[in-house]
């Protein structure tokens, strides 16, 4: 019998159950992570990390029972039902008055970091089995979304974990080494507990077919799916409104760096001088300017809904959601973003994908660990001599001095592959096949054997991979014995991806797999350098990961170099880039040197902004052009000595004739220096009308006066200002200071100033990751485009996209954070392609274990 739609009592039964599910199966979790961490203390490391193991491997014994028992407690609480009449949204409480409001100790936010990790990695293990229980709790509640604290979020198991952990005795450092293994097994649990909840409340007939279209929320903007008009909102079968969340203005507020990185409108290159700004209306969204208010949407992310506006939805209809704050929008709207590939997550799912491989292959060849990964173990005689032959055949089939045509083979010898023949995926797996028979029949140890068999799965998948060019293949082929031969060799090849060898085969895979996104393909160069490179390892067989660390060094500095001088598309936008840099760079310099200088002289307030906000940015801007030690950069400085002079007070006729006598030609230079580092004429006007206003206070002798020898001193600072300039090292360009690169548009080159989202620490850390030569997909005005990253600059504070048709988009730091945080810029590759030739070899070996020993 179907139950009624609306059945509270149905739904905490099914917590109830989804609770005593967990109850069952923690002490086999505990077991499950006590026993992998035992085997992590077969496997190399540093000497710190196997003191961790260690110490990890003799307290979790001791201190499990406890971890157990708090465990247990934690999640009886949340399941716990609150007292009558106390909505469950109300049972949590935040301090919204000041004098509730604490400091948060570092140990906190790190337990808060900790649990998010867990639970983003469970989520990703059971979003289909979450998605359909939440359906259906939403169907027997009438609620869009479960509590933040309610048992069936995987945070609150995760919370309850880490808080466990800790109070137990445990410490972070124990969590970290066994992080892997927790992930994995809790991610196993909490599946098998939302897919058996499933089960139990389709047996109780609720919502046997899931629809999951109330959780879809568009923007008005949204297209069809959205509701049309205002205070309108589908619904479902279900019965849960399908609201349309409205944009709303943000509260007019003093601008911050925060702000201005998280895709607010761009700052004013040049300001409105001091006292020259007119009251103007406050920024209000128009249809020039509504880009700028409307909410980010990022395909397959719900947008959540906004405070309503005057004629949005009714309150009736507004979600749970729908009562957060503004600044809370701003989170919700980039939730999940955090998700995203190249963070630690990705790490940490490479790491585990090598520790799942690692268990799998140890449980058929209990040898496996002990040998390759504990030491170094060198090839048996045998399996050396049969790599070295099969890497001359192969070397021989796909030499261009090779035959063009078929040939006969010898006795026993794969058939001569002719030049039509050998880069096409089936001849290069059907040889692939033939040597590794040949190969593990040379073995002399089943771990030979398995290793054989795990590096020609991987090299499989490589192979296979439609993305990389056919000309590419082939070298990408003949790399297979020269890995073979570290992987046999070196402990650490299958223990982690740090490995030379697997970095080596990432970074040339990504650098070719976004060309067939373009129309370009492979250039001749960088073809020509990966060749290079495959050849160089073949030429040192016996020198392990050494070899492989060199030429990965040396593709690191062609591509910097490619990009720069080789790169039809990129080296003039390279070179565009490189010029702003350097202006951006010296006008932060210039504009921390003048401060200093102006520190403690009284210089009137005009004045003083006109130097450190326009005139730093026109020395900048001629020491580009001209060098910082010529005649022109000579006189832009002197004009600000003259400028200062002017401002201080003069007090004699004699000093008022020569104000007199220079202010005109000033006034000239001035003009000439701001037009040529591109202040328009209006706002040339102000600037010049701001300074007269300040000369004629000096004139008046209403401003301060500063002492002749102070004034001299400035003087000969100022004709020797770029001897003083600080440390670019130290410098960091960053919206938040004083200039707005869109200024420097120019016809092959565009600086991003606005859009994204607010950045989180993690984006921000993740834009010091970004390798040159990696493809993107850039959503960026109304068009989705692939880009490559040509170029980083001075600390990678500024970033160089180019597309394939050569357009070069720039990016500042936090602007390029805000856009990786809502999606608008995505890798082109989720993993990497070692790491998903593994994930490709696991599945085939989990499919048909016997083939390791065979």
């Amino acid at each position: 019998m179907a139950p009624a739609i609306h059945s509270p009592a149905l739904a905490s039964q099914a917590r109830r159950f989804y609770f005593e599910l967990l109850l069952r199966e923690l002490p086999r979790v505990i077991k499950a992570v006590h026993q992998s961490s035992r085997e992590q203390m077969s496997q190399s490391g540093s000497p710190e990390l196997l003191s961790r193991r260690r110490d990890l491997v003799l307290d979790l014994p001791r201190l499990a029972p406890r971890w157990h028992q708090i465990m247990v407690q934690s999640l009886r609480n949340a399941v716990t039902p609150p007292p009558p009449g106390t909505p469950r949204s109300m049972t949590s409480h935040n301090a919204t008055k000041a004098s509730e409001l604490a400091l948060v100790d570092d140990d906190t936010i790190e337990l808060e970091i900790v649990a998010s990790r867990m639970a983003l990695a469970i989520m990703d293990k059971v979003s289909w089995e979450f998605s359909d229980l939440r359906y259906r709790m939403s169907a027997l509640e009438r609620r869009e979304e479960l509590d933040t604290g309610d048992i069936l979020r995987p945070n609150v198991i995760a919370r309850a974990a880490i808080d466990g952990w800790r109070s137990a005795g445990l410490t972070l450092e124990n969590w970290r080494t066994a992080q892997s293994q927790l992930h994995e097994e809790f991610g196993v649990l909490v599946h098998e507990g939302y897919h058996e909840t499933n089960r139990w409340l389709i047996g109780q007939g609720v919502c046997t077919d899931v629809n999951l279209r109330p959780f879809i929320r568009r923007s008005r903007e949204g297209g069809s799916g959205a509701a049309s008009g205002h205070g309108h909102a589908q619904t479902t079968g279900s019965g849960a409104p399908l609201t349309t969340p409205a944009a709303q203005p943000p509260v007019a507020s003093s601008p911050s760096p925060a702000s201005s990185a998280a895709g607010g409108a761009p700052g004013q290159r040049y300001p409105t001088p001091t006292g020259f700004s007119k009251d103007k209306d406050k920024f209000q969204p128009t249809p020039e300017t509504a880009h700028l208010f409307a909410p980010t949407v990022v395909a397959g992310l719900p947008l959540q809904t906004r405070h309503p506006g005057p004629s949005s939805t009714s309150p009736g209809n507004l979600s749970p959601a729908g009562a957060s704050s503004g600044r809370g929008d701003v989170h919700e709207e980039t939730r999940l973003m955090t998700r995203s590939p190249g963070l630690a997550r990705t790490f940490e799912q490479a790491e585990m994908v090598l520790g799942r491989l690692n268990q799998f292959v140890s449980r058929q060849v209990p040898e496996f660990n002990r040998s390759t990964i504990q030491q170094p173990h060198p090839a048996s005689p045998g399996l050396r001599a049969a790599i070295h032959d099969a890497q001359v055949a192969v070397r021989q089939r796909f030499d261009a001095s090779g035959p063009a045509g078929g040939m006969p083979a010898g006795v026993g010898q794969p058939p001569v592959l002719g030049a039509s023949q050998m880069v096409s995926a089936p001849a290069l797996l059907q040889e692939l096949q033939q040597r590794k028979q040949a190969l593990k029949q040379a073995a002399t140890t089943p771990v030979e054997r398995a290793t054989i068999e795990i590096v020609a799965l991987m090299f499989q998948s490589l192979l296979t991979e439609e993305r990389i060019p056919t000309s590419i293949r082939v070298w990408f082929a003949r790399l297979q014995m020269p890995v073979l031969r570290v992987a046999v060799a070196e402990p650490d090849f299958f223990a982690t991806t740090d490995h030379p060898a697997r970095k080596l085969i990432d970074r040339m895979g990504a650098c070719v797999m976004g060309f067939e996104v373009g129309s370009a393909g492979v250039s001749d160069e960088l073809e020509k350098e990966i060749k290079r490179v495959v050849q160089v390892v073949e030429a040192y067989p016996d020198t392990g990961r050494r070899v492989f660390q060199t030429v990965l060094t040396e593709f690191e500095r062609f591509l910097e170099n490619y990009f720069k001088t080789t790169h039809a598309a990129a080296s003039k936008g390279v070179s565009l880039a490189q010029q702003i840099e350097q202006r951006e760079t010296l006008a932060i310099q210039y504009t921390i040197e003048l401060r200093k200088m102006l520190n403690e002289v009284p210089v009137h307030d005009g004045v003083r902004e006109f130097l450190f906000h326009v005139w730093a940015d026109v020395l900048a801007t001629t020491g580009v052009k001209s060098g910082q030690g010529s005649d022109a950069t000579k006189q832009m400085q002197r004009a600000a000595a003259d400028l200062i002079w002017l401002a201080s007070a003069k007090v004699s006729r004699e000093e008022r004739s020569e104000a007199i006598r220079r202010l005109p030609p000033l006034l000239k230079k001035l003009r000439e220096g701001m037009a040529s580092a591109g202040v328009p004429q209006a706002k040339q006007d102000e600037y010049i009308q701001a300074l007269n206003n300040s000369l004629a206070a000096a004139f008046s002798a209403r401003t301060a006066t500063i002492p002749s020898e102070r004034l001299d001193e400035l003087m000969m600072q100022m004709e020797t200002l770029e001897e003083l300039l600080p440390d670019a090292d130290h410098i960091e360009i960053d919206e938040s200071m004083v200039r707005d690169l869109s200024g420097h548009d120019e016809g092959d080159l565009e600086v991003v100033a606005e859009g994204g989202s607010m950045p989180t620490p993690a984006m921000l850390a993740w834009t010091a990751e970004l390798q040159v030569g990696a493809w993107f997909k850039l959503d960026y005005r109304d068009r989705v485009d692939p880009v490559q990253l040509a170029w980083q600059g001075l600390r990678k504070q500024l970033a160089m996209f180019v597309t394939p048709t050569g357009r070069g988009i720039m990016f500042q730091k936090h602007r390029l954070a805000a856009f990786l945080q809502a999606g608008l810029l995505v890798p082109v590759e989720e993993e990497s392609l070692t790491v998903r030739a593994t994930r490709s070899a696991l599945a085939k070996l989990d499919a048909d274990p016997t083939r390791l020993l065979q």
